[in-house]
């Protein structure tokens, strides 16, 4: 197992590539299934999301749309409670089957805010993939349809995650020691 340092923090590898591969390619293999002869729009959620939403549309032979949206809550290594809209969605939900992409689930107030603005539009669907799901630490009552990996509520970085700022590159995910 590997020590990494992040800023002033130390965190030892969690999930390897080779792990976190397999489960996105069995999600993908999922969604194909669940949306063979349809075509759904992706709503990948930033910044953390991006290397999730990359490999899974890397496994998709499905027709899909993908765009982005920010949203936050989180600075350094704690919640601030506030989320933030930083980029708009521009696309028309009216009648899509929309699948959000996220790469954690922890308290579950990000998307809590967030859905019911999706939920305005009409979607025909929406349903959520996730990469990471912490569930001690969920406060809000969501339905993930999707999840990578279910995991302690210990604060991760890599394949995506940060911590201000640093370790989204890192193709492991890293948790803290």
């Amino acid at each position: 197992m590997s020590v990494i340092k992040i800023h002033d923090k130390s965190f030892e590898t969690y999930l390897s590539a080779e792990t976190i591969q397999q489960r996105v390619s069995e999600i993908a293999a999922a969604i194909n299934t669940d949306y063979k002869g349809r075509r759904p729009l992706f709503i990948a959620i930033l910044n953390g999301s991006f290397m999730f939403a990359s490999d899974l549309f890397k496994h998709l032979d499905i027709e899909a749309e993908l765009c982005f949206i920010k949203l936050a809550s989180y600075k350094g290594m704690k919640s601030s409670g506030n989320v933030v809209t930083s980029i708009g969605l521009e696309d028309d939900l009216f009648d899509k089957e929309v699948i959000i992409v996220e790469d954690i689930v922890d308290t579950g107030k990000t998307l809590h805010k967030f859905l019911p603005k999706l939920l305005h539009q009409q979607p025909q669907s929406l349903k959520i993939a996730t990469l990471l799901h912490k569930t001690d630490a969920t406060e809000y009552p969501l339905t993930l349809d999707y999840v990578g990996f279910t995991i302690p509520n210990k604060f991760v970085v890599g394949y995506g995650l940060d911590y201000d700022g640093l370790g989204r590159n890192l193709k492991e995910i890293y948790q803290l020691v």
